[in-house]
């Protein structure tokens, strides 16, 4: 790939869209390099005019008029460098949500890292602002100071031409020799980081199980791995460092000894042999810039890259027509879903299915519990009546509408979500329940009432204005279980129309289970559609339907009271009519008989 090769893509069209702005900059370029001519013609007119004339007068004209020139210069530099600081301003206003929107979705596919997005989109900001995109704005006024060398000598300005070729060829080897052995380690950084990051997350088991050692010793191998291919990157480039830059002192100092020659051969004034080392040495400062700021410029064209790749994903765009409430009807149909691409080792194209075609209606306000042995989909069905995990095939609905490509922001607040693994965020107790949105704060109460939390809350020091997981002053770190109630109060906010708990008891302490208990009847009674992912009997007891789940089909799904009283007669059953080898019976989880579902 070509060091001044821009990738293609839907972000470089929008970056298109500030083309007025790069234009002003362009015009700024233009005469900013007018203007470096001034000390090249300034030193030509003193050496040739006054020194011969003696004039002090002329001497005094001429340096009040360089003084303006440069003073004028110095103004563009900084209104240039104003404009690139606004167009790199605009450029995270009109891109940075669309990004942080489609890094999320590509982050719930399975793949892609948020904070990699912003992070590149922080090195293109920077390149933006940075002096490498002024150098790249200077480079094609090259050819000026070359045509200015050509007129005081045609000798002179092909040294130049030559000189400009040797270090443009010394750019492009810079490229060519460490461009990929970079992109290499920076893969290698990136993966000994995650695993560190990882390690770090999960401090708690690492240190109770003694795991330090040796996930210190893989994280290690991999960190020396990426510090022995930096180390080449940085031996290679310091050796190209040093041959542009011995290059560079060289070159200046030969057209100087050039200069001198013909000055010897009365072909070139004095003035015109020192005016021709300045331009020499501008027409060569955007490639020693460009050189310079290689890395950014990569790291800058690489980010481009990922960035354009993000931005081709489809986007779902909010629809012009919204729909009334749902009343909570769900209705699955042939659904197949398989975790997203990377999360069990599969390939986007090649992905295990979980769910195997499943069907069934739940009518509004029907409480439905989904038993079944680990690994047979229920989790994996959780996330699909939420629309988080994209089908394979089939639908989910609610109401009739496809809740797979249904715009998030309309229906997220019908829907009540409780995962099995809770995450809450740096902020204020009230500011998690009520979904960092707007804060109503008599629905933040009313979901913290429902949730059996609103007593706890207020014993909290700032009640529900304490803060969490932020590290400032008087903010708190809550428990298992606590970080369970309000994570429910958080799915219980707005009232929502369809609740997806799954094992929402796994933290629970016995008033919590109380508490949640009385939250399934107060949503019962207000008629909402509940999917409950348990194990716990009392909460099998409390359900109108329990769907039992095996290997990713329903295996048996009906009224609660039918399913419990089967499955007491089947669990007991003497030991010899389970199967052969005298096997227990299962129970309607997939435990062996007598273990609690």
């Amino acid at each position: 790939m070509s060091l001044f090769h821009i990738p293609q893509g839907e972000f470089t069209r929008a970056l298109g869209q500030l083309r007025r702005v790069f234009t002003h900059i362009g015009l700024f370029s233009l005469v900013i390099n007018l203007l470096l001519l001034a000390p090249s013609l300034y030193m030509l007119q003193t050496y040739d005019r006054v020194l011969t004339s003696r004039n002090e007068g002329t001497l005094v004209m001429l340096t009040l008029l360089l003084a303006g020139l440069l003073a004028l210069e110095a103004a563009l530099e900084y209104l240039r460098s104003l404009v690139m600081s606004r167009a790199s301003a605009a450029v995270d206003v009109q891109m940075g949500p669309q990004l942080f929107n489609a890094a999320f979705a590509q982050r719930l596919s399975g793949q892609g890292s948020l904070s990699q997005t912003l992070n590149d989109l922080g090195h293109v900001r920077g390149f933006v602002t940075g002096r490498g995109l002024m150098a790249l704005f200077d480079a094609p006024w090259l050819p000026v100071f070359l045509l200015v060398t050509f007129l005081i000598h045609p000798v002179l300005g092909w040294f130049g031409v030559v000189s400009a070729a040797f270090l443009l060829g010394l750019a492009w080897y810079n490229e060519h020799a460490t461009g990929t052995l970079q992109a290499e380690a920076g893969r290698m950084g990136n993966a000994a980081t995650h695993m560190a990051d990882a390690s770090a997350r999960n401090a708690e088991v690492v240190d109770a199980l003694g795991m330090l050692g040796a996930l210190r010793e893989r994280w290690l191998v991999r960190q020396h791995h990426y510090l022995a291919t930096l180390g080449d990157v940085n031996q290679r480039a310091a050796r190209i460092g040093a041959a542009v830059k011995f290059s560079r002192s060289f070159l200046q100092s030969g057209i100087l000894g050039l200069g001198a020659y013909l000055v010897l051969k009365d072909q070139v004034t004095p003035g015109g042999m020192i005016a021709a080392s300045i331009l020499l040495s501008r027409a060569l400062a955007p490639v020693d810039m460009v050189i310079a700021h290689w890395r950014q410029l990569v790291t800058a064209r690489e980010a481009l890259q990922r960035l354009n790749g993000l931005m081709a994903q489809p986007v779902v765009y909010p629809p012009d027509i919204k729909l009334p409430r749902p009343q909570g009807f769900v209705q699955v149909e042939n659904l197949v879903v398989a975790a997203p691409a990377g999360a069990n080792g599969d390939t986007p194209n090649k992905r295990e299915p979980i769910l195997k075609g499943l069907g069934f209606e739940v009518a509004a306000g029907q409480q439905v519990a989904i038993v079944g042995p680990s690994g047979s989909g229920k989790s994996t069905l959780a996330r699909a009546l939420m629309g988080v995990w994209k089908p394979l095939a089939g639908s989910v609905r609610l109401d009739g509408a496809d809740l797979g490509s249904a715009y998030r922001d309309d229906i997220g607040p019908y829907l009540g979500y409780l995962p099995q693994d809770i995450e809450l965020f740096a902020g204020t107790l009230a500011e998690n329940i009520a979904r960092f949105g707007v804060i109503d704060s008599d629905a933040v109460v009313q979901a913290a009432q429902r949730a059996g939390v609103h007593e706890l809350i207020l014993r909290m020091p700032k009640g529900y204005e304490t803060r969490i997981q932020d590290g400032s002053p008087g903010s708190v770190t809550l428990s298992g279980g606590q970080r369970q109630r309000i994570a429910l109060a958080r799915a219980l906010y707005g009232d929502p129309v369809l609740v997806v708990l799954d094992e929402p008891n796994a933290s629970l302490d016995e008033a919590g289970d109380q508490a949640l208990m009385q939250a399934l009847r107060d949503l019962k009674a207000r008629g909402r559609t509940v999917f409950v992912v348990t194990h716990r009997m009392n909460l099998l007891t409390q359900v109108d339907t329990i769907m039992v789940l095996n290997d990713g089909r329903i295996q048996v799904m009906g009224a609660s009271e039918d399913i419990l009283k089967a499955n007491q007669q089947r669990v007991g059953q003497p030991p010899h009519t389970a199967g052969s080898h005298g096997e227990r019976p299962k129970g309607i989880d997939g435990q062996p008989a007598g273990e609690s579902p």
